[in-house]
C-alpha cells in the first residue's frame, strides 16, 4: 500500500531535481500570477475543470525555483482530486504534517493545493495555515463555490482572485504555432489565414489539450470525458443530485439551445421536471462554470426577472460535443464566443427586448451602455442596426457605444461600428 508520503513525493518531482510538464504559457495569466505572488495573500485560481489552472500552478512551482529560487523542498504541491487524500480525515492538515516531518526545509514554506473545492472544511483549514505567517498559500478550484463560500467571510481582504478561462483566440491561435505581431497591416495581410483558424476556433473551442490534439476524433473524446468529469464531480457529487437523468435532459436541452431565450415554465413544461429542480439545477451548472444565464437589461432588478433569460456555455467545443446538432450553428458559436469574451474581460452581460433584440448590453467603466449585435455574415439583416437603434432611443445618453460584429465587415454608419469578429477576439479588452 502506498503511504502518504509516496503520493506526495511522486506528486512533487522536483524535490528530488526531475523534470515535470509545464505545458505552455499563457502571459496573461503568468503575469498576474507573478504581480500577485509579491504580496503575502492567498493566490486563488478558479475556472472550469481543465481550463489549465493545474498547468499555470506548474508553471509557478517553475518560476518559483528557477527565478525565485526557493527551494525546492519548500514547495509542497497536493492534487486534492487524489482519492488517497480526499478520504483522509482532516486531509490538508494531515498532508502539511506530513510533509513538515519528512522534508526538512527552512523558511517560508509554499503551500499549492490543487482542486480544493472537494474537501469539507478547507475554507478554516486554509485560513489557519494563513494565520500562521510561515505559509504562502495558492489554491485552485473548478467550482464558484470556491469563493462563494466561506472563504471570503473569512479572508475577506486576504486572497487575490484570478478567473482562469479557456483558450481565448490569441493564445488558441499562439497553441496552433500562430504568433502574431501588434501591427494592423500585417494583422490584415493574414486575414485569411486567421478567418480559417477562427472557423476551427468556434468548432472545437479552446481547452488546452484539444486544441494540441491533431486526431479530431481524440479532440471529441475529450471533450465528452471532460463534460462527463465536470457533471459527475461538480455537479451530481457536490449537490448530492438524485435524479440524474432530469439533470442530463435539462442540461443536453441547453447545451444544444445555446443563445435562445427560454423560461423556467416552459423548461418544467418540455422536460417534465419541476420547476424548483429546473432552477437548481441551472445554477448548479453555473457554479461548476459551464453554462451562464442572460437577464434581461433594466435597471431595476424586479425588471430584470420579469421576462425569459438566456443561455451560455463556457466552451463551443464542449457544447458540440455533447448537444444535439443539425447544422454547423456557425451564427450561435459565434455569439456564444462573443458572451465568453466579455466574460473573460469582466464584463457582466445582459440582453435587451422589445419589438427588435439587442444581444448583449454591458456597463463601461465609465457606467455608459455598450450595446452589441452579433450578426455572423456580411450580409447584414437590417434588424440588427433596428434593434441598436430601439435601445439607443430608449437609454438615449447612456447608449456610449454601438457594435455590430460580423465575418469581415468593417465600417462605420449611424454610430453603429462594424467590426469583424476575429478582430475584435484580438482587441484588448
Amino acid at each position: 500500500m502506498t503511504s502518504l508520503f509516496d503520493l506526495l513525493a511522486t506528486l512533487n518531482p522536483w524535490w528530488t531535481g526531475k523534470e515535470f510538464e509545464t505545458g505552455k504559457p499563457r502571459h496573461s495569466y503568468f503575469s498576474k500570477i507573478q504581480r500577485y505572488l509579491e504580496t503575502d495573500e492567498i493566490l486563488v485560481l478558479s475556472g472550469v475543470r481543465r481550463s489549465g489552472k493545474t498547468t499555470l500552478l506548474f508553471q509557478t512551482i517553475k518560476y518559483l525555483i528557477e527565478r525565485k529560487h526557493i527551494p525546492p523542498r519548500n514547495i509542497l504541491f497536493v492534487n486534492c482530486d487524489e482519492p488517497e487524500i480526499s478520504s483522509l480525515e482532516n486531509p490538508l492538515i494531515k498532508v502539511v504534517d506530513t510533509y513538515r516531518k519528512e522534508i526538512p526545509s527552512k523558511g517560508t514554506l509554499y503551500l499549492v493545493f490543487d482542486e480544493i473545492q472537494g474537501i469539507p472544511g478547507w475554507e478554516r483549514t486554509i485560513k489557519s495555515l494563513y494565520d500562521r505567517k510561515n505559509y504562502r498559500i495558492l489554491i485552485s478550484g473548478s467550482s464558484s463555490y470556491l469563493l462563494d463560500s466561506q472563504l471570503a467571510t473569512l479572508l475577506s481582504g486576504r486572497f487575490f482572485s484570478i478567473p482562469v478561462f479557456p483558450l481565448d483566440f490569441r493564445e488558441y491561435l499562439s497553441f496552433r504555432g500562430i504568433e502574431l505581431i501588434e501591427d494592423p497591416v500585417g494583422l490584415t495581410a493574414r486575414k485569411y489565414e486567421i478567418l480559417t483558424h477562427l472557423k476551427r476556433y468556434l468548432r472545437e473551442g479552446g481547452f488546452p489539450i484539444v486544441v494540441l490534439q491533431e486526431d479530431e476524433r481524440t479532440k471529441d473524446d475529450y471533450l465528452k470525458a471532460y463534460y462527463d468529469s465536470i457533471v459527475y464531480r461538480d455537479i451530481i457529487r457536490v449537490n448530492e443530485i438524485r435524479n440524474q437523468k432530469a439533470l442530463s435532459g435539462l442540461l443536453h436541452y441547453l447545451f444544444t439551445n445555446i443563445t435562445a431565450p427560454y423560461s423556467y415554465r416552459r423548461l418544467k413544461d418540455l422536460l417534465g421536471i419541476d420547476i424548483n429542480a429546473v432552477q437548481d439545477y441551472i445554477h448548479f451548472a453555473e457554479m461548476a462554470k459551464v453554462l451562464f444565464e442572460v437577464p434581461h437589461f433594466a435597471y431595476s432588478l424586479k425588471a430584470q426577472k420579469r421576462p425569459n433569460r438566456k443561455i451560455y456555455c463556457i466552451d463551443n467545443g464542449l457544447r458540440n460535443a455533447v448537444s444535439f446538432r443539425f447544422s454547423e450553428d456557425e451564427g450561435k458559436l459565434a455569439e456564444n464566443q462573443v458572451f465568453v469574451e466579455l466574460l473573460r474581460s469582466g464584463a457582466t452581460p445582459f440582453y435587451w427586448k422589445k419589438k427588435k433584440e439587442v444581444d448583449f448590453v454591458v456597463k463601461s467603466r465609465d457606467n455608459l451602455l455598450t450595446a452589441i449585435n452579433v450578426s455572423y455574415t456580411d450580409t447584414i439583416p437590417a434588424r440588427e442596426r433596428e434593434g441598436l437603434q430601439e435601445f439607443a432611443a430608449e437609454f438615449d445618453d447612456k447608449v456610449g457605444e454601438m457594435i455590430i460584429l460580423t465575418k469581415d465587415t468593417e465600417q462605420i454608419s449611424d454610430d453603429i461600428s462594424l467590426i469583424p469578429l476575429w478582430k475584435w477576439l484580438l482587441m484588448e479588452k
